[in-house]
């Protein structure tokens, strides 16, 4: 295994250096999910009694299959196991496109690059504290008089883990707001003039995120629109990227008059 160690812009690695400083860090990556999911493993039933929590009534998930019960704790062990291992999973990828940028450029991207982990854990925060027990209280609630209503453990974790996955990702919009920003795509003016159109989009997005019911859907759209008029806010504070205010102007001489000696 190669020896990690930093790489500046101005080193000059072969392609076989490239390669191999890939392998380690994905081979680092791989040993720290596999930490992880131990460790989530041996902790499953801590890890399943949290996401059964949202559900009302302490209602508990059943199983139809004989290997159902193992295979969904592996699972849920498994997506844990992920969120635990990302911090690593990431800064193994950051450090090793991070040399491919310049000074100026890594002013720019490290924010980022920071705010795309902190913004995750954001939005599965909110999914699990407001966006499925109210979720679940309306779907399992909605007349349960005509129908004999059972959760299955495999339906109920594969939509809490997309539910919270969709929340942390749409927590993201500010990330692509401000790219689109500093890019010089679109201004902030721009943004702020068509936000009736953005929120009908907003709308549309909510409606097709996990839920299916008008009452999930307005919980998801209210933080898409705060996240849109916050992002809005922020690019206007942050202004034109660093490379844009100082970029050198360039001085273009006139030529002497034609009667000049």
């Amino acid at each position: 295994m190669a020896r990690l160690r930093p790489v500046d812009f101005e080193d000059r690695l072969t392609l076989v250096e490239h390669l191999d400083e890939l392998r380690t860090r994905i081979i680092i990556s791989i040993a720290a999910f596999v930490v992880a999911f131990a460790l989530c493993f041996w902790q499953n039933n801590r890890l399943l009694d949290i996401a059964n929590d949202p559900l009302p009534g302490g209602k508990t998930p059943i199983t139809f299959g004989v290997a159902e019960p193992f295979t969904t704790t592996v699972t849920v062990s498994a997506y844990a196991a992920l969120v635990l291992a990302l911090p690593v999973i990431l800064y193994q990828l950051y450090a090793f496109i991070l040399p491919a940028l310049t000074t100026r450029e890594k002013r720019v991207v490290v924010p980022f690059l920071v705010m795309v982990p902190l913004l995750f854990i954001a939005g599965v925060v909110f999914g699990y504290f407001v966006v499925l027990p109210a979720a679940t209280k309306f779907l399992l609630n909605f007349n349960d008089n005509q129908f004999n209503i059972q959760i299955r453990a495999r339906d109920y974790y594969s939509f809490f883990t997309l539910t919270l996955a969709v929340m942390g990702l749409i927590f993201q919009l500010p990330i692509g707001i401000l790219a689109v920003t500093r890019l010089g795509i679109i201004t902030p003016e721009q943004l702020a003039h068509n936000r009736r159109y953005a929120y009908i989009v907003l709308l549309i997005v909510a409606a097709l995120l996990p839920g299916t019911d008008p009452v999930t859907m307005l919980i998801e759209a209210v933080p898409l629109i705060v996240l849109y008029e916050g992002s809005v806010l922020l690019a206007r504070l942050l202004g034109r990227s660093d490379e844009e205010a100082t970029e050198p102007e360039i001085a273009v001489s006139e030529p002497p008059p034609s009667g000049a000696a």
